[in-house]
């Protein structure tokens, strides 16, 4: 794959997952009805999603940016843990279908996103 592919595939995953994130991230520290609905179905308090909201928003920030380059692996780890631990709550809570499938459907795109800027760094090394 050519090196200008990989930094367009990169840069344009990496902006979707971070605009989602962002998004519940919002969610979560303006704590939304929808949000607050899902804590009261898995019991756990309303404090987690500002909790968990702000984590989110500042691990976005750290998948942005490309100069503490542990930063970025702790926040994707942080993600990655977020993902788990979604789809461990709703199995938990009996759910079924799409809401045991979106997490791990997001923990798979992340992935695809971290393989693309581990690429990404290859490239500008090897430069």
């Amino acid at each position: 794959m050519k090196p200008a592919t990989v930094k367009i595939i990169y840069w344009v995953l990496t902006i979707l997952f971070v605009l989602a994130m962002l998004g519940d991230g919002f969610g979560g520290v303006s704590q939304q009805q929808a949000g607050k609905d899902v804590m009261t179905h898995l019991g756990y308090p309303f404090y987690l999603l500002i909790i968990l909201g702000s984590a989110k928003l500042l691990g976005a920030v750290a998948v942005l940016q490309n100069s503490f380059k542990t930063i970025k692996e702790w926040a994707y780890a942080g993600f990655a843990f977020s993902f788990i631990g979604a789809f461990a709550s709703r199995a938990f809570a009996h759910d079924t279908g799409a809401f045991l499938i979106l997490p791990l459907i997001m923990l798979a795109y992340m992935f695809v996103t971290y393989y693309f800027w581990k690429k990404f760094e290859q490239i500008k090394q090897a430069r």
